[in-house]
Order: structure tokens, then C-alpha cells, then sequence
């Protein structure tokens, strides 16, 4: 069965502007769904949008998978009024039901990840329900407007590991079978299956405050899953990094930045060592791909912006996992990483942020030793396997 997705996006947010492009931990809020959708049994993600600036961005972050494609959204279906079922008919048009299943992924939620996706296409493809969605068990207890409660008895109140709670959707995943949206127009029909998740997953990001609140929520899903290992791989961002972080300009364009050649030594020691160096940058610079030569760094790739996407592909690629990693970085584009890879570091002069969320903070700055005292203590830390 073709299962296809759907992430409709519109250019206009009111609650908070620009909300699908905001950075969250150093990303658009977008790419946290699209990167978990590429990597889940979905056949295929369509980013169904009216922004142009999101279609030019996801044509050139997501260029190393086939799986991730965009399609314009009309004016008419972007608006404040239009519903979400009218943005999904009108994309099944354009497409003219080429597909068997039919998948609804919102962007304001972030905490979706690939295993949610694929469990609810499972109810449908698997245990043959004709849609499913994506539910949070709630133990709290609810009311009516007139003074009555709705689920629970009042001269009986059960105790929290007593009560089943309520159902309630957190519009995260969606997914029905072609025929029962045809039919019916609505993104849940027929026989109907439900996917738990976890309880974090029911903020929705309608203000600022969600925002602030799901960011942390984020942050600590990630650091949680962390697992140690044996380093195999150095990945390193290079201004604020390998560089001071500054850079000297003419009319002609970057005249110089500065490198510590004390970092190229460690990180030759360290290859010899067996660990690989990589290079993420979301800069075009010659000056990195010159240095990067001198350096010898096979593993080098020049405007990223999406470096946590780009590095779950790496990852895949080379039949690694983000525990036998270690990262370098100064900023809060760097954010998703350091919160992922076994091992983080940040420079003793990264920005405040990139500190706050390290593993590790280097007592040398960047350009300065920063590179070189991190590949030391991973020398020393491999040592034990």
C-alpha cells in the first residue's frame, strides 16, 4: 500500500508570526515532523504549503532524500478560515488519489517522532481499521459548563492509579485509507484506531508560552535518549568553532579567518586513533574547503542548514547512531545536536545557550585549543573500550 503524508503549512500565523519558520532548538518548526516522517514507513512527504521561502528551503536542506517533495497550496485554502480538510482535499486533487493511505502530520507538533507515524499506519495496514489518529490518556477531571462533572463521581473520587482517565487527541498524526476519505471528506471515518502518546505530546503551540514550554520539553526527550559509546565520529561546526567566529571582508567578499593549528594536529592524532572527523557548516565558504583539504577531512559539507537532518542521514548512511558521536558546537543551530549525539561540547566562549546544553564545556576558546582539548579528553575516553 503507497502510504503518502501530508504537513500542511500556511505563510500567515496569527497566534504567533511566522510560526512554521520559528527556530526551534536551532530549527524550523517544521523539519521536526518532516525529518521524523522521513524516516518512518511513509513512501512518500509532501510539504503542502503557500510560502515559497519553505519550498526553496526544503529544496535545498532535504536534497539527499527522494522521499520529501512540495506542493503549492492555494490562497484560498491558506487563509484563517480554511479548514484543514479543505487544504487535504485539495491536495488529494492535485494528486488525484494516488495513493492507498493517506497521512495528516501537523507541524506544531514537534515531539512526533518516526515509531507514533508508523504505529498508526500500522492500525490501517495492519490491522485493517479504515483510519486512525493519535490520542494523550489524560487523568484529569473534567466538567461541564453547568456544574456537573463529565467523567468522574464527585462523593467518589478515584485515586490517580485507579482512574482509565479520558482519550483526547493531540492532533499530532492523523492517517485514513483512500476510499474513507473519498467518501466521507474528513480525516478519521469508518472504523476508527487509536495510538497512544505520551502524556508531554498534549501541549499544543498556540502562544508563546507553548512554545517556551514544548522547546523544553523537547530538549529533555532528546538528552534522555542519549546513549554512551565508543566515539567513532567527530563532528564539528566551523565559525565559533574552528574559528574565532569572525571573519575580515573586502568589496571582493571573505578575505581571511583565523585557525588554530594546534586543532589540526589533534585532529589528525585523533584519526589515527580511528575516529572520523566531519564537517558541517552552513556556510559556503572557500576558505573552510581550502582548510578542510589542508586538513584532510574526507567527511566535509558545506551549507547545512538543517545540520540535526542532515546528520540523521549521515548517520544511516554510514550504519551509525548518533551514540557513537561526538559534537562541537557554539550556537543554537547547533542546538538539536548537542542535544542528541552521545557526547557535546561547547567552546568556552559559545554562546550562552550552547553552554546551557552541552555535556561538556571546554575550558579552551574557539580557534584557541577548543578542538584540540576535545579531541584529547575523546582519546582518553575511548581508552576504556
Amino acid at each position: 500500500m503507497k502510504k503518502t503524508a501530508i504537513i500542511p503549512l500556511r505563510k500567515e500565523s496569527k497566534g504567533i508570526p511566522g510560526k512554521n519558520k520559528k527556530k526551534m532548538l536551532g530549527r524550523p518548526l517544521f523539519s521536526w515532523v518532516l525529518t521524523e516522517a522521513v524516516f518512518s514507513n511513509l513512501d512518500e512527504v509532501y510539504v503542502f504549503t503557500d510560502d515559497q521561502e519553505i519550498i526553496d528551503y526544503i529544496h535545498k536542506e532535504y536534497h539527499w532524500t527522494s522521499k520529501v517533495k512540495t506542493l503549492l497550496r492555494s490562497a484560498e485554502n491558506a487563509t484563517d478560515t480554511a479548514s484543514t480538510e479543505s487544504a487535504m482535499l485539495e491536495f488529494t486533487a492535485q494528486l488525484q488519489n494516488s495513493f492507498e493511505i493517506l497521512c495528516l502530520l501537523q507541524a506544531t507538533s514537534p515531539m512526533t517522532i518516526a515509531a507514533d507515524i508508523n504505529a498508526v499506519l500500522d492500525k490501517i495496514e495492519i490491522e485493517k481499521y479504515d483510519s486512525a489518529l493519535t490520542v494523550v490518556n489524560s487523568h484529569r477531571f473534567t466538567w461541564n459548563t453547568d456544574g456537573t462533572p463529565q467523567n468522574y463521581d464527585v462523593f467518589n473520587r478515584p485515586r490517580r492509579q485507579d482512574f482509565e482517565g479520558l482519550l483526547i487527541e493531540n492532533g499530532a498524526v492523523y492517517a485514513t485509507t483512500t476510499p474513507a476519505f473519498v467518501e466521507t471528506k474528513n480525516r478519521v471515518s469508518g472504523k476508527i484506531g487509536l495510538v497512544p502518546m505520551g502524556e508531554s505530546t498534549l501541549v499544543e503551540i498556540d502562544s508563546v508560552t507553548d512554545w517556551k514550554i514544548v522547546e523544553e520539553l523537547l530538549a529533555a526527550r532528546l538528552k534522555k535518549a542519549k546513549k554512551h559509546q565508543r566515539i567513532d565520529y567527530l563532528v564539528l561546526d566551523v565559525d565559533g568553532v574552528f574559528t574565532d567566529g569572525k571573519v575580515a571582508y573586502s568589496t571582493e567578499g571573505e578575505l581571511t579567518k583565523v585557525f588554530d593549528m594546534r586543532d589540526g594536529m589533534g585532529l589528525e592524532i585523533l584519526r589515527q586513533n580511528q575516529v572520523e572527523v566531519v564537517v558541517i557548516t552552513s556556510e559556503n565558504s572557500a576558505l573552510v574547503a581550502q582548510r578542510m583539504q589542508k586538513l584532510q577531512i574526507e567527511y566535509t559539507f558545506l551549507v547545512v542548514k538543517d545540520k540535526y537532518a542532515f546528520l540523521q542521514y549521515f548517520a544511516k548512511d554510514r550504519n551509525t547512531s548518533f551514540a557513537a558521536m561526538a559534537y562541537i558546537g557554539d550556537d543554537v543551530n547547533d542546538l538539536a545536536n548537542i542535544c542528541s549525539v552521545g557526547w557535546s561540547f561547547a567552546p568556552a566562549n559559545a554562546t550562552e545557550i550552547a553552554r546551557q546544553n552541552a555535556d561538556y564545556l571546554l575550558t579552551n576558546k574557539s580557534a584557541e585549543g577548543a578542538i584540540r582539548e576535545a579531541c584529547e579528553w575523546i582519546i582518553k575516553y575511548n581508552e576504556r573500550y
